[in-house]
């Protein structure tokens, strides 16, 4: 049986989708006019968790994880400039150019942590016609209004506003940013713009859009709400975004979609926590930002740093050190080279001899662990009880390869991504990076780089040796 700490009611849940067998699951995704940092990225990581559980335990996914593209503005409320146009007079670009450049990166970083695809990756401006027609309808129904400056929710009209929060309204006002721009038209301090008009502080906007009431651009929360629709309904199963999504964003969103679909926007709210940097919050004035480009040029596997998310809960915040990420990756090739041993079957062995059969009794304490809200660092315990375990190399095998199906560590490719052990002692974890980097020259024909490369390698302590079955390491 499925729980999940819903946000909204703030206690673990029995699972009960609103369809046999499906899910409907959307996660809010990256505002992309900069390079996500790896606190964005695990809670990518987390949702694919999700994903890869439910698929595992026999559900049909849509996932949704959108863009935004237009109408984020550098606070979460109605306050400063859009980040999308931010980011093109940075880097003298148009908003277009920005968001594919950072889509772009953001994929390619997803794909090298091994994510799944989702099931649909809208766009906020390629959805301009649904918001539209969503902000008609609460026009039509009193619940918006409009100024000089903007279209506003009347948060006065909406029912237990701050439901999903908890906060008095008080706090709330508190929590959703300050800025330079008051509309005096408003006809409440917390009332959320669904529509900006190309006046005033926007009268220059890059990206606008004609509408019944005049040339402008969406308020953020709007696009989710219509994008969320758009591709799973007027209510769905599940919504994820990070913590500091609660008290604004989802709040509006909640708001905004309930009163124009007369009916409960979302059956279970999941909130990640935030990823820490040697005990604070990252900065990028601290140069405490990392990327996952950040990662790689310090000679980390993309899959170590999933290693590390996997060993925290999504609601439990987690402290990243490089001393922590070394000991991820360390313990990632000590699970590569264990795993590579329960492959000592050779082709003809592969295709004559029977299988390994998956165990029953661990695949169900797999199970149950992931069932208690996705609970990734209990579901690694099991894995390492079963490595201990008396069960025979070729079952622990077939029960570990159906561990990874929700892991996602490419365990199946242990044996060739697995370092050679020396001694019982594993190599160094710069010494596989740069053994790496030397087959990924070879491959490309770049044969003074593979030689400088191993003389680097040989100066470390170690000796590379080309073999018809691969690179070869020994110790000096």
């Amino acid at each position: 049986m499925l729980k999940i700490y819903n946000t909204l009611t703030k206690q673990k849940q029995e699972f009960k989708p609103l369809k046999e067998k499906k899910v409907g699951f959307y996660q809010c995704g990256p505002t992309v006019y900069w390079t996500q940092h790896i606190g964005n990225i695990r809670a990518m990581v987390m949702s694919d968790i999700i994903v890869r559980t439910f698929k595992y335990l026999g559900y049909e996914v849509n996932f949704v994880r959108n863009y935004t593209d237009v109408g984020h503005l550098t606070s979460d409320a109605d306050f400063g400039e859009d980040k999308l146009e931010k980011g093109a007079k940075r880097e003298n670009l148009t908003p277009q150019q920005i968001s594919e450049k950072y889509i772009k990166i953001f994929e390619e970083d997803l794909k090298k942590l091994n994510t799944l695809s989702p099931t649909h990756r809208p766009k906020a401006t390629e959805t301009i016609p649904e918001i539209v027609s969503m902000i008609q309808t609460l026009i039509d129904k009193g619940f918006a209004y409009q100024t000089d400056l903007a279209i506003y929710f009347d948060i006065s009209k909406a029912k237990d506003y701050t439901k999903l929060s908890g906060q008095s309204l008080e706090k709330n006002i508190q929590g959703a940013g300050s800025g330079d721009v008051t509309d005096i038209q408003k006809k409440n301090h917390s009332d959320f713009a669904l529509w900006f008009f190309k006046k005033g502080v926007h009268q220059n906007a890059l990206q606008t859009w004609k509408s019944p009431w005049g040339q402008g651009f969406p308020g953020w929360h709007i696009e989710c709400s219509a994008m969320s629709k758009k591709f799973i309904g007027d209510t769905i199963d599940i919504h994820m975004g990070g913590v500091e999504h609660i008290p604004v964003h989802h709040t509006n969103e909640i708001a905004q979609s309930e009163s124009a679909n007369d009916t409960k926007f979302v059956n279970y709210w999941i909130h990640n926590e935030h990823l820490l940097v040697d005990g604070g919050k990252m900065s990028k004035s601290q140069g405490t930002s990392f990327s996952v480009s950040d990662i790689e040029k310090r000679g980390y596997r993309p899959l170590s740093l999933r290693y590390f998310f996997l060993q925290a809960h999504y609601r439990s915040q987690q402290n990243f050190t490089w001393d922590a990420l070394r000991a991820s990756q360390t313990g990632l090739i000590n699970l590569y080279g264990q795993v590579a041993k329960l492959d000592n079957t050779n082709f003809f062995q592969k295709v004559f001899s029977p299988r390994g059969k998956i165990n029953i009794d661990y695949k169900k304490k797999f199970t149950e662990k992931l069932e208690d809200d996705f609970n990734t660092a209990q579901a690694l315990a099991v894995v390492s009880d079963l490595l201990k375990s008396n069960l025979n190399d070729k079952d622990k095998l077939a029960t570990i390869l159906d561990f990874d199906k929700v892991l996602g560590l490419d365990l199946n490719k242990a044996k060739s991504m697995a370092p050679k052990i020396f001694s019982d002692k594993i190599i160094p974890s710069n010494i596989v990076m740069l053994v790496e980097k030397r087959k990924e020259a070879k491959k490309n024909k770049d044969y003074a780089e593979s030689d400088r490369l191993r003389d680097e390698i040989k100066k470390l302590g170690y000796e590379i040796k080309d073999t018809p079955e691969g690179q070869k390491i020994y110790k000096n």
